[in-house]
């Protein structure tokens, strides 16, 4: 195996710490070819669809990417902006907004980027370029709120495949899980408050969060009871009786059995059940998405009205609120530890550069 060639070193250069925002990912544009590129990718991975390999070869390029693509395409279509994917948009001034307000109290050198685990632009891709930049440590936080084996260890994965191409390999840090960190509730929690405060509470709050195949439980996952959790806490943020919310799972794929109940199902049950007024809000995504802005935005509205409920209400993920900043701020800097500081002698620094630089010249380096 062959490593990726190492940037020019310079000497008295001030190392970087980095934060990576990591994403699931997203197409490039809404049509049927680049959705098959993304899925592709998606798709292939092992740790996003556990059957033997030779078998969903089979599946995959004789039926799901000749069926799928045009299908998504046309969902993507439908919730695309005008600045392109919503994931991309969201996560991107994400990353720029918690540098900005990170720049406020960290004084050591620090940059934030953000990348897509699937898609561009690529985790390995942005890490060699944050490296070339002189990062020297990294911080590699995935925003899933709660740890699954199919999404927060596939980033793992991803970057221990550039530490394996890597000669001078950073230092790197991984942020496991978020989903019981009381800022990243509480800030969850005064989104669903802001909306109720200006149009009034729902008969019933729907915590959907996206489904895995029931399996992954059995095999010891902890996403399930990681949701769990969150919901738990987010119902007792908001002072909520049992019967006055349900946690959910969404986006079934296949027909195995997935972990229950399902989002579709309890919200066709509600529509029967003639709930006047139903809030869905989707705690485990971060930044709205294909899955929280047409698939519980129009589909699940779609089931909830055709099976005879009255108002559907769904709550927007966090995107770029002020106290997800915060929340997002607080989870890195308890994650960095020791690896920033909130005061630094600037002239001192440059000082200490410029004797390193003397001394390596005097040792005969050219730079």
């Amino acid at each position: 195996m062959g490593f990726r060639p190492e940037p020019p070193f310079a000497h008295g250069r001030t190392p970087l710490t980095a934060i990576l925002l990591v994403n699931l990912g997203t197409p490039d544009e809404p049509t049927p070819a680049a959705v098959k590129r993304y899925l592709r990718e998606f798709l292939s991975d092992p740790r996003v669809v556990e059957i033997p390999r030779p078998v969903w070869w089979l599946i995959l390029n004789g039926i799901v990417l000749n069926v799928r693509p045009r299908q998504s395409a046309e969902k993507y279509a439908a919730i695309w902006s005008a600045e392109g994917s919503p994931l991309r948009v969201h996560t991107e001034r994400q990353a720029k907004l918690l540098e900005g307000y990170l720049g406020q109290s960290v004084a050591s050198p620090f940059t934030v980027a953000y990348a897509m685990r699937y898609g561009v632009p690529a985790i390995r891709d942005v890490l060699a370029s944050l490296k070339a930049g002189g990062a020297e440590r990294i911080l590699v936080l995935p925003l899933y709120p709660q740890f699954a084996a199919s999404t927060t260890a596939t980033v793992f994965d991803e970057v221990a495949r550039f530490l394996m191409e890597t000669r001078n390999p950073p230092e790197v840090r991984l942020v496991k899980h978020f989903h019981d960190h009381p800022a990243y509730v509480r800030a969850v929690a005064d989104a669903i408050r802001e909306t109720w405060r200006a149009e009034g509470r729902p008969d019933r709050l729907v915590m959907s969060f996206h489904g895995l195949p029931r399996f992954s439980l059995e095999r010891g996952d902890p996403y399930h009871c990681e949701c769990q959790k969150t919901a738990r806490l987010l119902a007792e943020e908001l002072e909520l009786a049992p019967g006055q919310w349900v946690a959910t799972f969404q986006s079934r794929f296949g027909k195995a059995e997935w972990l229950k109940p399902y989002t579709a199902e309890v919200l066709a049950a509600l529509g029967r059940e003639g709930v006047g007024k139903v809030d869905v809000v989707t705690p485990g995504f971060v930044s709205d998405c294909l899955e929280t802005l047409e698939e519980i935005g129009m589909e699940g509205r779609d089931t909830f009205l055709a099976a005879g409920g009255g108002q559907y209400r769904v709550i927007p993920c966090l995107n770029e609120r002020a106290d997800w900043i915060r929340a997002l701020a607080r989870i890195a800097l308890e994650n960095l530890g020791g690896w920033y500081s909130t005061s630094r002698d600037r002239e001192a620094a440059a000082r200490a550069a410029a004797a390193s630089r003397d001394r390596a010249r005097a040792m005969g380096a050219s730079a």
